[in-house]
């Protein structure tokens, strides 16, 4: 089974920095798309930033030249560079693996880390 573990959420100020990780084990199935979503109380999930395994990414609007996401094959993480954090990005982000078995592809997500922007 796959398995995804976020970590690296907290409480901040506004204008301050988060770095979150998110380490896949349980799988040698190649990876097709990672990304980051969040989900803030009585809102839809939604995407922030995704990157591919050819190393192009995509984020969201409110995110651009705010955060970047990156992945490092070897340890087989995924991170989320948050700066510039905002009230509006409080919400619980969640890490999201597209895998590709060769037979089918599916998806699989992490628990879940709590991010709070407040002064």
């Amino acid at each position: 089974q796959v398995q995804l573990v976020e970590s690296g959420g907290g409480l901040v100020q506004p204008g301050g920095s988060l770095r979150l990780s998110c380490a896949r084990s349980g799988t040698d199935f190649s990876i097709n798309r990672m990304g980051w979503y969040c989900q803030a109380p009585g809102k839809q999930r939604e995407l922030v930033a995704s990157i591919a395994s050819g190393g192009s990414t995509e984020y969201a609007d409110s995110v651009k030249g705010r955060f970047t996401i990156s992945r490092d094959n070897d340890k087989k993480t995924l991170y989320l560079q948050m700066n510039s954090l905002k009230p509006e990005d409080t919400a619980v982000y969640y890490c999201y693996a597209e895998i590709n078995s060769g037979l089918a592809v599916f998806g699989a997500w992490g628990q879940g880390t709590q991010v709070t922007v407040s002064s």
